[in-house]
């Protein structure tokens, strides 16, 4: 005997609904009488018997839009990106960096309304800089170069 010779049905045989008495499932097919369950194309799928149901009870988390639309876009800006722009004569050294002229030389988008300076890399040339906000890291770096930093 081997597994490949033996006749055992793996499958059975589904019962089919609604094909006469004989069948064991006529009629009304195991759907009772009547109600709502008994007709066809209806799912009570959260319906708990008039009970406030599991999703109501729980408290909501997570992401709210307009909760998330009131906060203030900042710009994060690194201390390599500005020195990279310096390098190419985007951005002037003469002048005073903010985030309005940082977004007139396209170097940040419009939509941010606050800065944010960050010391990734290092920075050569004197600058001015006002931001909104600036790490320790960052301000060490721009003072070690000589430069100035207003926080707004």
């Amino acid at each position: 005997m081997q597994l490949n010779t033996l006749n055992i049905k793996t499958k059975r045989a589904t019962k089919r609904l609604g094909r006469g008495i004989g069948s064991g499932k006529g009629k009304t097919s195991g759907r009772g009488h009547k109600g709502q369950k008994a007709r066809s194309g209806v799912a009570i799928k959260n319906f708990e018997g008039g009970q406030m149901p599991l999703f109501r009870r729980l408290p909501k988390r997570g992401f709210n839009y307009f909760n998330s639309k009131k906060k203030k876009i900042v710009a994060v800006i690194n201390l390599d990106k500005l020195q990279k722009n310096l390098k190419n004569k985007k951005v002037p050294t003469s002048s005073k960096l903010n985030l309005s002229t940082l977004q007139k030389l396209n170097v940040i988008n419009k939509k941010y309304t606050k800065l944010k300076i960050l010391g990734s890399g290092d920075i050569k040339e004197k600058l001015d800089i006002e931001a909104n906000f600036i790490s320790k890291n960052a301000k060490e770096k721009i003072e070690k170069s000589g430069g100035k930093i207003k926080i707004i």
